[in-house]
């Protein structure tokens, strides 16, 4: 379907209907009014959403709502300065013979619904500026029957661990739901700058965005922030200079345990976004040591999808240099279960 076909408005109120294409099918409404709209702003964008002027399928939505392949998209005036002469079509780069070995590797669990992968620190999960190689267009090695399997959650780039996938629109639905209603548990690993105090216990601290485009970061903000809780339980800790943490994000805020960590002085090795200098210890990399080590959440059809990931080289040679063990049972999953009495 070409942009002209793709394209209606109506008669004289300026309002645009597009429908979302195979190759849009799964991307963030955000991402997409980025492609279209390069001159519309974040604030405007969302601005137009809370008026529920932007419509997915005749319903209201948000910025982070995946749109699906056929939705019909209501498309308001845009203001001045930011419609696009020529909409820019996304097309995803196609899987080369190494992306679809590099799945193969990352994978941990596949049914018919499902795909579970272990994301490799430094892989981003979704294209953005200067981001050619990403984990969603790696995807598209994956295509059977004309589906390709959808991203429900996201990783940051340098973070590594547990990512679920749907592979069928209904599966994907499923799971974002479940997502949605807290009903997945997350089991992250972390090295930090030094031992909290107490080991055990909750950080509850509001978050918010902050900063100049392209260089925004999260902070504490308790007047205009949204309420983010981390749980987190020490497995283990070398005298002083540091901790092995077993976190879990009660809530699921944009980078809220590393912003957590900073926050109580203790934060995540080689995080130099929030920890600065202070995240450094010698002989240890200077990589984010950050791992989704583990995920259960209800699976689409059928029972409990329950999945764990391996750390990744760099995790696993500081967990050496600091004279902690990786053994089982000591992924401080019990622990974090009993501290929330189940």
């Amino acid at each position: 379907m070409s942009d002209e076909q793709n394209k209606q408005e109506d008669g004289g109120t300026g309002v645009q209907h597009r429908h979302v294409t195979a190759d849009e099918d799964g991307m963030r409404l955000d991402r997409w009014f980025k492609a279209h709209f390069p001159q519309l702003s974040h604030g405007q964008l969302e601005k137009l959403l809370r008026k529920g002027q932007i419509r997915v399928g005749g319903s209201r939505a948000k910025a982070s709502t995946r749109i699906e392949k056929g939705q019909k998209l209501r498309i308001p005036p845009m203001p001045a300065g930011a419609s696009s002469p020529k909409p820019k079509r996304y097309k995803a780069p196609a899987p080369t013979a190494s992306d679809r070995q590099a799945l193969e590797r990352m994978t941990l669990f596949e049914d018919d619904a499902v795909l579970v992968v272990n994301k490799p620190e430094g892989l981003a999960v979704q294209g953005g500026s200067n981001q050619t190689k990403h984990l969603d267009a790696m995807l598209r090695a994956k295509e059977k029957n004309g589906e390709v399997p959808r991203l429900v959650h996201r990783l940051d780039k340098d973070t590594s661990g547990v990512m679920v996938l749907g592979k069928t629109a209904a599966a994907t639905r499923k799971l974002a739901s479940a997502f949605r209603a807290r009903d997945s548990f997350k089991l992250y690993w972390a090295l930090t700058a030094g031992v909290p105090t107490p080991l055990e216990g909750d950080i509850d601290a509001a978050l918010a965005k902050s900063g100049a485009p392209g260089r925004e970061k999260m902070g504490a903000d308790d007047e205009d922030g949204k309420r983010a809780v981390t749980r987190y339980a020490t497995i283990d800790h070398a005298g002083k200079q540091s901790a092995w943490l077993a976190l879990r994000p009660i809530t699921g805020r944009t980078h809220q345990l590393r912003v957590h960590l900073a926050l109580i002085d203790r934060p995540i090795l080689g995080d130099r976004k929030y920890g600065g200098p202070e995240s450094r210890l010698n002989d240890i990399a200077n990589k984010l040591h950050l791992h989704a080590q583990r995920l259960i959440l209800p699976h689409p059809t059928r029972g409990m999808i329950d999945v764990e990931a391996p750390p990744p080289p760099h995790f696993v040679a500081s967990l050496k240099t600091l004279g902690f063990a990786l053994v089982d049972g000591a992924s401080g999953y019990d622990r974090l279960l009993e501290a929330e009495g189940l």
